[in-house]
């Protein structure tokens, strides 16, 4: 049950350009654009740093937002007009928002799926 507890966002708030939210020694950053609303992000990078020092990417997007992207793609002629979706670091979330993209995230942590997801980054990025 401790862990649990550990895992509940304690902080969260704009840090420049990102929107960092702390739950315990995990710290999640996330680049939303900054015209959009924070509860209805449906597609951002974000950056995981865990607590051994490592450091994780994805970019996460709703499943109405890959809709929409196909959509638009059978439009411009993208992806084979629209016909797939790939993304090397990608996770799919039913939900929009930040804090539900992170508690995912936290969830992918308690359920050890993270390391499978996420993509680790180099140390010297």
């Amino acid at each position: 049950m401790a862990e649990e507890e550990d895992n509940t966002p304690l902080s969260a708030g704009w840090d420049g350009a990102y929107y960092r939210v702390r739950a315990g020694a995990l710290e999640m950053l996330f680049l939303p654009d900054p015209n959009e609303t924070l509860d209805q992000v449906c597609n951002v990078d974000a950056e995981v740093r865990l607590p051994d020092g490592s450091r994780w990417s994805t970019t996460i997007f709703t499943v109405a937002e890959i809709e929409r992207l196909m959509t638009q793609w059978a439009d411009t002629g993208e992806a084979l007009n629209g016909r797939y979706f790939w993304c090397s670091d990608g996770l799919i979330v039913k939900e929009p928002g930040v804090l539900p993209m992170a508690k995912v995230i936290m969830g992918l942590l308690d359920n050890g799926e993270f390391h499978q997801v996420l993509q680790r980054l180099d140390d010297s990025e």
